[in-house]
């Protein structure tokens, strides 16, 4: 399906983007606002162990976050094009910093209190995503934006460990409330370090409604033919894929394998790949990087598919390592051709687009799978699942303009 991978020019002469002073500072920037994410659920989860949350008020309060992100991404995406991408960051992790007390001084005492601080810190999450992606362009030469893109999703992965395993540590010197305000300090890091762009998007149409202009947004996704069909297949894996892990490996894993090890294994295992995959991005350069980047969102099929199965328990393992891999083969060339591809001037509000379809269907897809478990049954929803997986990204390879994730054609 795809032609060898080979060195690419940028990544083999020049200086290496790790070494520019405005790179670390958005990496470091976008680490921060990572782990912030990443660490509030665990550190409110210690709080329900503590019983100063109860089960129902945790969901309630992480329920509020997901909402406030969802509304904000494609305000975001507006304002980061309308305005300067870093003003966007800024205000977006101080808000998400301020907000963040609040949850503290809630905990133990009003739920209501965290819920909508829990919505503004998700707000400001979402605010940072379409900015930080349009800011990466405006800080990385076009030639180096494929080893930064790998170098942030690195970091990502990275987090998703040491958040949790840091959050555990910390929890036995210091309590639950003193741990959600240092998540806020995070959040000010995020908002403080990043660097200024390059230049100032050039301000919206005076008196446009914001919706029009994320509608201009949306047309100019349209013009790409290649990322309206990445994205569906995204939405296609993130809505079944994402969801049987979240739903069926538990349950696999209590009834099958009698151990939650499964569980806590695959999950590793699938971060160990998706190190391993942005890595290998930040190296080499598939020749069809759109076929391989969709070839590697195929993978994800065999998540399921191992739990469908009745095999070992290191079978589960390698299939969660494969996906993890294949997600960052997707993940680099993904971000990389929208910044190559989209009009700069529209960045912003197609990330947001793409960011808002992705993030915004996980839950659905939660919503979904559980109740179609207790149905039909985890096999049946699992096969399902795995055809999907499998399935859409290979619908989507076969749109003209998908081989390179480019409208302009190359030998």
């Amino acid at each position: 399906m795809t032609a060898p991978a080979t060195v690419s020019p940028e990544s083999s002469g020049g200086r290496p983007v790790w070494r520019e002073p405005s790179f670390l500072r958005l990496w470091s920037g976008t680490t921060a606002s990572g782990l912030a994410t990443w660490a509030l659920p665990f550190v409110l989860g210690l709080a329900v162990l503590d019983r100063a949350l109860s089960a129902t008020g945790l969901g309630v309060v992480l329920a509020a976050r997901t909402a406030g992100f969802l509304l904000a991404v494609p305000v975001a995406g507006v304002l980061a094009d309308r305005y300067s991408r870093r003003a966007v960051v800024l205000w977006a992790g101080l808000a998400a910093a301020l907000a963040t007390p609040l949850i503290a001084l809630g905990l133990g005492r009003s739920v209501l209190l965290m819920s909508a601080a829990a919505a503004v810190v998700g707000a400001g999450q979402g605010a940072c995503r379409p900015a930080f992606q349009a800011l990466t362009a405006e800080v990385v030469d076009a030639g180096r934006r494929r080893q930064a893109n790998a170098a942030i999703t690195l970091a990502v992965r990275v987090t998703t460990l040491v958040a949790p395993a840091a959050t555990a540590l910390l929890a036995t010197v210091l309590s639950s409330r003193t741990l959600v305000v240092g998540t806020g300090l995070l959040w000010l890091v995020a908002a403080l370090l990043p660097p200024p762009g390059s230049k100032a998007p050039a301000p919206g149409r005076a008196g446009t409604p914001l919706l029009a202009e994320f509608g201009e947004g949306v047309r100019e996704a349209r013009r790409h033919p290649w990322f309206l069909a990445g994205l569906a297949a995204l939405a296609a894996v993130v809505f079944t894929g994402y969801s049987a892990t979240a739903v069926a490996l538990p349950l696999v894993g209590r009834d099958r394998y009698g151990t939650e090890a499964v569980l806590a294994g695959a999950l590793t295992a699938y971060t160990a790949g998706a190190l391993a995959g942005a890595a290998l991005m930040a190296r080499r350069q598939p020749r069809a990087q759109g076929w391989t980047a969709l070839a590697g969102l195929a993978l994800y099929g065999f998540a399921p598919l191992s739990l469908l199965l009745p095999v070992h328990p290191a079978v589960v393992f390698a299939a969660y390592a494969i996906a993890g891999l294949g997600i960052e083969l997707f993940n680099v060339p993904w971000f990389t051709a929208t910044q190559r591809e989209v009009e700069p001037r529209l960045l912003a509000r197609v990330s947001s687009l793409d960011f808002l379809v992705s993030y915004g269907l996980a839950p659905l897809g939660l919503a979904f799978l559980a109740p179609a478990v207790d149905a039909f049954g985890w096999r049946p929803v699992l096969a399902v699942c795995a055809l999907v997986c499998f399935s859409a990204p290979a619908a989507a390879a076969l749109v003209p303009t998908s081989r390179h994730f480019s409208r302009g054609e190359r030998s």
